[in-house]
This record gives C-alpha cells, sequence and structure tokens, in this order.
C-alpha cells in the first residue's frame, strides 16, 4: 500500500514539475509564437507517451504481484488442507528416535 502512495506522488510532482517547467517556459520564450506552440505540442506528445510507458511498467507489475499471490495463497491452501487430512488420519505425523 506505501508503494503506491510513494508511486502517486511521484507521479503527481513529475505532472506538476512539468506543467510548471511548461508554463515558465512560455513566458520566458525567445521563439514566435508558432514555433513556440509547436514545441509545447511536441513536449505534450513526449509526455504522453512516457507516461503511457510507465503506466505500462506498473500494470506490468502489478500483474507480476498478483501472480506472485496467487501463488503463495494456492501453496498455503495446499498446506493447510494436508494438515487438515493429517489431523484427520491419526493426528500429526511425529518420528520417533530409536536411542
Amino acid at each position: 500500500m506505501e508503494n503506491s502512495n510513494v508511486t502517486g506522488k511521484v507521479i503527481g510532482a513529475i505532472i506538476v514539475g512539468t506543467l510548471i517547467g511548461a508554463t515558465l517556459g512560455i513566458l520566458f520564450a525567445p521563439n514566435k509564437g508558432s514555433k513556440t506552440r509547436k514545441k509545447i505540442a511536441t513536449g505534450a506528445k513526449d509526455l504522453s507517451n512516457k507516461m503511457k510507458d510507465e503506466a505500462n511498467i506498473l500494470i506490468s507489475k502489478a500483474e507480476e504481484l498478483e501472480n506472485l499471490a496467487e501463488s503463495k495463497l494456492h501453496n498455503l491452501s495446499n498446506k493447510v488442507k494436508e494438515k487438515v487430512e493429517s489431523y484427520k488420519f491419526g493426528g500429526p505425523k511425529h518420528e520417533t528416535n530409536n536411542l
């Protein structure tokens, strides 16, 4: 849960930083308006592509974690079933030491 909060904060900081940078760039731009608009459009497209890539990475990681959790849950379920079965048929098995 904490990782998603940190990730959300990082993404938010990136977006805010990008917006501030774009605003400052427009205010202090030495180029003509048409050239500046073209740069903004290119920058927005690049940012959009980066965000899509990051989203795909996050989705992939989430799927990996989901698969890992399912595997762990399945293994735990099998162990519990084995324990229950061992108790049904005479209790837990103890090894005896022959001295």
